[in-house]
């Protein structure tokens, strides 16, 4: 045990070093469900080493700041986190009750579309109906049967997730009798489904308004993780009180004061692979660090590609994962605005400003000229989430899809270093970008005092995903069908963590680190977890 005094600089439970073995576990990326992970191991008592090569942990619930001003990268709004939800009682115990949850209130989402039609999605699931009947006033029975769909998606994940933890050997047999009637749901296209629920366009735009939250619309998603998303707001969203930052702190003070720890700036380089086992990591510095078990949160299909030995990388099981298609990448505008916002129209909801009714306008298409509109901008404002903020310093955060492919020719330059074609371009969008939000809430315009976008680049150099994905592979059907995204990997002591082995999102990735120490240390996590 560690006494929470002795941690590293400034009281934080990681630094760029970290004590001696020997380790129970090595746990490589600190995201979510890496976090997850190496929280619930040394919870069950295993000596739990965690990997970071950025230097601040979190992946994606990470925060940066510039001046008075600090933003969120990637916890917009989290559902299922009260003690009613099983993710909720997960988070509590990994944290020690020092994770607490802030309701972005009555509504959660606010949706503007063309013509002036506006939405509100609130924590309520018969409101949410009442909202929708009062859009689409013919359309009870379509609205009715979507909504036994999502109980019916979300009653068939547990055995699905049971499913996950069966050994390489018996994985499709489980897939087969465990894990059926949600495979079924999960290899449906949301369109398809749709389109048998209803024949009313708008109805069909609005039950898929969220695609966003899981980046694939609906021609090519899965209706399985459409209705996981529906089903995780029924009752709301929230957002973590003192920023998303305090996800990090808590869940890794509970694996530092359980004897392990967390390393940042320390890049792996490989996972060191003997007789056919995972023995350990190699970092970039050279430096080996051995375990009889490593488990890997950084992605299933970048660990394929970048830490495995190149002749792993033909094996049926790594081919197979490397064609599947990343989900898209994103550009994120980040102002730092001197007054309250609260008068310009913004609130701790969400806020989806939509210049088009379909649902399959997916990307904002920068390589055009003249530049358009983008097809959706989510803006979100996170120091009206938090209720420990103060002062007159507010921050908002813009963000849309964009093509990948519109920033590879800067690949391997340095970050800040891009040169001025890059500056250029990033202004450009930027302009645009706020030219575009203007329109919908013109108060903001003499607010902001502070304007940085992040680019799919950006996301690369500080979270490492293929192809600038926010969300890791797109969650298509292919994905849910191919049979080697599981937490247990075919090399013996290899686990992989995260929402590739479960489902997208923050409670998405909790679940995959869930299934990965359950996988590693079934009997102790298993028996943990029944308890709560």
């Amino acid at each position: 045990m560690t006494d929470p005094s002795e941690f590293g600089p400034h009281g934080k439970p990681w630094s760029k070093t970290g004590p001696g073995g020997p380790f129970d576990v090595v746990v490589i990326g600190s995201g979510m469900g890496g976090q997850a992970a190496a929280a619930l191991l040394a919870k069950v008592g295993r000596r739990v080493l965690l990997l970071e090569q950025h230097y601040e942990p979190g992946g994606f619930t990470h925060t940066f700041r510039r001046g008075p001003w600090r933003w969120d990268v990637g916890v917009h709004a989290v559902g299922e986190v009260t003690p009613r939800s099983l993710p909720g009682r997960i988070l509590r115990w990994l944290s020690d009750g020092q994770l607490e949850w802030a309701s972005l209130g009555s509504t959660y989402d606010r949706f503007l579309f063309p013509g002036d039609f506006r939405i509100d999605f609130p924590d309520s699931p018969e409101q949410f109906k009442e909202n929708l009947l009062a859009a689409a006033p013919q359309e009870r029975a379509g609205i009715d049967e979507y909504f036994r769909a999502v109980r019916e998606v979300a009653g068939s994940m547990r055995l699905y997730y049971l499913a996950r933890l069966a050994p390489p050997s018996w994985g499709h047999f489980a897939d087969l009798t465990l894990a059926r009637r949600a495979q079924a749901f999960l290899e449906e296209r949301t369109s398809a489904r749709i389109g048998r629920l209803t024949q009313n366009p708008r109805l069909a735009a609005l039950l898929t308004a969220q695609w966003g939250y899981y980046g694939s619309p609906p021609s090519r998603s899965s209706f399985a993780m459409q209705a996981l998303v529906a089903k995780h707001f029924l009752w709301g969203g929230y957002y973590p009180v003192g920023g998303s930052q305090q996800i990090a702190r808590s869940l890794l003070s509970s694996v530092a004061t359980q004897g392990g720890w967390t390393r940042v700036a320390t890049p792996v380089r490989q996972i060191k692979i003997e007789g056919g086992r995972a023995v350990g990591v190699e970092l970039e510095d050279g430096e080996v660090i051995r375990a009889p078990r490593v488990i890997s949160a950084v992605g299933v299909a970048a660990t394929c590609a970048r830490m495995l030995p190149p002749e792993l990388n033909h094996t049926p099981w790594a081919s197979g994962v490397a064609k599947l298609t990343p989900a898209p990448a994103h550009v994120c505008l980040y102002l730092g605005l001197n007054g309250d916002p609260r008068p310009a129209g913004a609130s701790a909801a969400n806020q989806w400003l939509y210049e088009t009714w379909s649902m399959e306008a997916s990307a904002w298409q920068i390589d055009q000229a003249p530049l358009p509109d983008a097809p959706v901008l989510y803006v979100s404002f996170p120091s009206l989430k938090d209720p420990r903020h103060q002062g007159e310093h507010h921050t908002a955060e813009v963000v849309t899809f964009v093509p990948y492919g519109a920033f590879q020719r800067w690949q391997g330059t340095r970050w800040m270093k891009r040169g001025e074609d890059y500056e250029a371009f990033k202004a450009q969008l930027t302009e645009r970008l706020l030219a575009q939000l203007h329109r919908h809430l013109p108060g903001l315009r003499p607010l902001i005092a502070h304007a940085e976008l992040s680019t799919p680049l950006s996301t690369e150099k500080f979270v490492r995903p293929m192809a600038g994905s926010i969300y890791g592979l797109e969650p298509t059907p292919e994905r849910f069908a191919n049979p080697y995204l599981r937490p247990r990997s075919p090399i013996p002591g290899l686990y992989f963590a995260g929402s590739e082995v479960a489902t997208v999102g923050v409670i998405g990735a909790l679940m995959g680190g869930v299934l990965a120490a359950a996988a590693a240390d079934p009997v102790s996590v298993l028996s943990a977890l029944r308890r709560l």
